[in-house]
Order: C-alpha cells, then structure tokens, then sequence
C-alpha cells in the first residue's frame, strides 16, 4: 500500500466523521505505517494553507487548537506553522512576530497511535475552520515590508525599563515619556501623510481575548482601542477581537493593552487577597465586577490624555483626525457590516467595582510587560 494510499484511508476514515470509532481506525491506520509520516506532514501544511487563504494567521489559528484540544495539539501545530513558514517569505511584520512567538518543541506523546490521534484531532480543526475577514490593506498587497521605525523602538525601550526598574518614581517618569511619544508619534504620522497627499488607509489586526472573563477583556481592549481612534470587535467563539485603525494607532494599542492587562492582573490579585482578610471568599463576580470598572475609567483616562495631546497641537491637526476618524469608521463597516452591540453581564459586585476603578486611577496607562511576560488571569 502506497503512503498516499494510507493517509487517504485514514483521512477517510476520520476527519469526516465525529465519533471516536473513526478516529480510532484513522489513527490505526497511521500508526502502522511509519512511510506515511512525511504524506501526512505535508497533508498539513496544505490544511495551513488553505487556514491562510481563508485570512486566518498563525497566532489566531494556535489559539483556536488551545480553545478547543489540548496541549500536545497546541505543540503538533506550531511545529506544523514553523516549518510550513520555512518554505515562504513572511507575509508581513506582524505574522513574523507571530512566528517568533511559537514553540517548535514537539509533543510527547507515548506512542504512534497517540501521535495518529492527535495529528487526526487537529486536522478535523483545521479542515473546519471558517472563513474570516481579510486584514490586508486595499492597494498594500505586495508591498516592501517596513522596517520598525526608530521612534517605536525608543517607546518599546522605554517600556521595558519602566517594567524593569524597582524604582516606582523612575518607571513613572519612563512611562510618562513612553506616552508623550506614542501620543506624538500617532499625531506626527497622520500631519505628515495628510501634508505629503499619501492615501494612507485603515488596516485591522486581531488582538487575543483569553479566559477567564473574556466579556471583561474584551471592554478593555475596547475602551483602549476608542481612546486610540480605532475601533474593536469582538469575535467570542475564536477569543479575539479585530481592531480597525491606521498602523501607529495599532500600535498603541497593542502595547498599552497588554500593559493595562499586566497591571489590571496584579491589582485584581492585591484587591481581592485584601478583600479575602476581610472575611470574604473568592468570587467570580468579584473579579468581572473589578476587571468591568478598571475597563470603563481606564477608557476615561485614556481618553482624556488623548485629548490634551491634540489641543496642544495647531489646528491643522482637527480635519485630519476627523477624517481618519470618518475612514477608520467606514472601514470597521465595510468589515463587518453585521456586527451588533451586545450588554455585558455579570456585573453585579458592588466591592469588586469600586476597587477596580481605584485601580486604574492609580495605573500606569503607558507601561509595557517585561520581557517574554504574558499577562494571566486565574
């Protein structure tokens, strides 16, 4: 029997059925026949590619297999993006961050029907993912990739000293200068294409939206896209959300988010460990309470510094901004014409509110993560 013969075999056997018989007799069929490995890494990549076609990326794809399976399916598809990637250019800056974010260290797993079964299990994901809306700019396809501008490396090296230091007074003046350069860099980019008639468009990225608390998350990441003139949607069943903006907006927002998700994650913690000397127990509520309230004055906060920046600047700057505004608007419709505004739930904590917007009146609205540091709600 040809290698091909046996990965068509166990394909027809498993991925078009859900019951864990056809697994089971996909995965034996795999199992015994070693000469198929390389057949069935290849059949992969083409499940990738075909990922790729339908606008999903390596980071959205990784995070839809940790949603749904398990850690040894996580594991199989970033070894399966990273080598898939090898044989390609990168398609743009933020898919090759993408890639440096992924461990290629494969699973251990016991045997080679356990390896079959998983491989199997992540192919049924794959083959079945939807198609989503496209990132790329109208008019960008193809174009020279960017270097990062020197302006966004002073910001992420101040960022990272400000995490760094164990100086309170040092990371305040370290953010405070990361946040007049953001504001200014954003500010800059759009008076100089609007002087030099360069048609810049909105792009979109997708940012994560991880459990616990997603609803909470996800207001958060709202309210700072808003004060950074984008404009976020929320996609639930895939735990992200699409933010809609012009590049150095998009920026921003990636950093300041994670950065408040870091810091929000650490006051949560202190509050509700105060909360349980108290007498109380740990509670859900207590958590989406705090998390909803420190979303809703961080937004204000944010929005407030953005205002002081653009009325310290000539008025030249207003027409451009509300007409960035405008395109930024029209593109998120364009995108999704359908989407719908939903009420979050769930806040009922009176506690858990009131601390939370104390937190973020004491945030730093600036600082970024320290190195390889991912923020982590338990």
């Amino acid at each position: 029997m040809s290698t091909t013969t046996t990965v068509d075999r166990a394909f027809r056997a498993a991925l078009y059925d859900d019951a864990d018989a056809a697994l089971d007799t996909g995965a034996s069929l795999l199992a015994a026949d070693p000469a198929a490995d390389g057949e069935l890494a290849r059949r992969g990549e083409e499940f990738l590619g075909a990922a790729w076609r339908r606008n999903w990326q390596p980071a959205d794809v990784v995070r839809v297999v940790r949603r749904e399976l398990d850690d040894p399916h996580v594991r199989l598809v970033s070894e399966l993006i990273l080598r898939e990637a090898g044989r390609r250019p990168s398609p743009g800056p933020r898919w090759t961050a993408q890639l440096r974010e992924l461990d290629g260290e494969p699973p251990r797993l016991p045997d080679r029907f356990a390896h079959a079964t998983a491989v199997l299990e992540l192919y049924r994901l794959l083959l079945r993912l939807p198609a989503l809306e496209p990132l790329d700019v109208p008019g960008r396809s193809g174009a020279p990739q960017q270097p990062e501008s020197r302006m966004l490396g002073r910001i992420r090296a101040l960022l990272a000293k400000a995490e760094a230091t164990g100086y309170p007074e040092e990371a305040e003046a370290l953010s405070a200068k990361a946040q007049e350069l953001m504001a200014r860099h954003s500010i800059d980019e759009a008076l100089l294409a609007a002087r030099t008639h360069n048609a810049n468009s909105p792009g979109a990225c997708r940012i994560g939206v991880d459990p616990p608390y997603e609803t909470a998350k996800a207001v958060l990441l709202d309210a700072v896209a808003a004060a950074n003139r984008c404009r976020a949607v929320w996609h639930e069943a895939f735990g992200f959300s699409t933010v809609i903006g012009f590049e150095p907006d998009l920026e921003a927002v990636e950093l300041l988010h994670t950065s408040l998700l870091v810091q929000a994650t650490a006051a949560m913690t202190r509050a509700e460990a105060a909360q349980r000397k108290g007498g109380r127990k740990r509670t859900k509520t207590f958590r989406q309470s705090f998390l909803a309230a420190y979303a809703h004055r961080i937004g204000d906060r944010l929005r407030a510094a953005a205002e002081g920046q653009v009325d310290s600047t000539e008025g030249e700057l207003l027409p451009v901004l509300a007409a960035r505004d405008v395109a930024v608007a029209d593109h998120r419709e364009q995108m999704f014409p359908d989407s719908v505004t939903t009420r979050m739930r769930g806040v009922t904590d009176a506690a858990g509110w009131e601390e939370g917007a104390a937190a973020a009146d004491r945030a730093r609205v600036t600082e970024g993560p320290r190195a390889g540091e991912r923020p982590r709600l338990t």
